[in-house]
């Protein structure tokens, strides 16, 4: 993982940070090209009402209609879920910087069997902020993976 990497991350952690500071899901994510922010986002189900507001939905809908994604780079604090997975592969986008995957698995392996670059920065920040979350809003958390951790 690069220096710019890190930093990118960093904005995505940022973002998690606003959405737990919020009441919601602590997970953040980042779109850029070629190391410059195109667009940013974090999870909103709890404080929009909205089952599909993940953070990386969030963030394709703040950045709003791009022509292409394939020289997108996403970054996002959790591993993605199945619709965003599906997402990231419905538009192209050829690389991801996961931030942990220990909370939850995600759909990592999803992700590369469809040619998608995988980089997985094991971030104790991002850790910490998830393992914090599900120990104060266990309901919350249950919510958003509908009661499973295969999604």
């Amino acid at each position: 993982m690069e220096a710019k990497d890190k930093e990118l991350l960093g904005i995505a952690y940022d973002e998690a940070l606003r959405s737990y500071e919020e009441g919601g899901v602590p997970v953040g994510a980042v779109m850029a090209v070629d190391g410059e922010v195109i667009s940013r986002g974090h999870n909103r189900r709890v404080q929009d009402g909205d089952p599909i507001a993940h953070g990386e939905m969030d963030c394709f809908r703040t950045a709003g209609r791009l022509r292409r994604y394939d020289n997108v780079t996403l970054y996002t604090t959790l591993s993605p879920c199945m619709m965003c997975a599906g997402t990231i592969v419905q538009f192209g986008v050829k690389r991801v910087v996961v931030g942990e995957r220990d909370n939850f698995p995600g759909n990592i392996e999803f992700l590369r069997e469809h040619g998608v670059e995988v980089v997985l920065a094991d971030d104790e920040a991002c850790k910490q902020l998830m393992e914090k979350f599900i120990a104060e809003k266990p309901e919350f958390w249950d919510e958003d993976i509908a009661g499973r951790e295969d999604v």
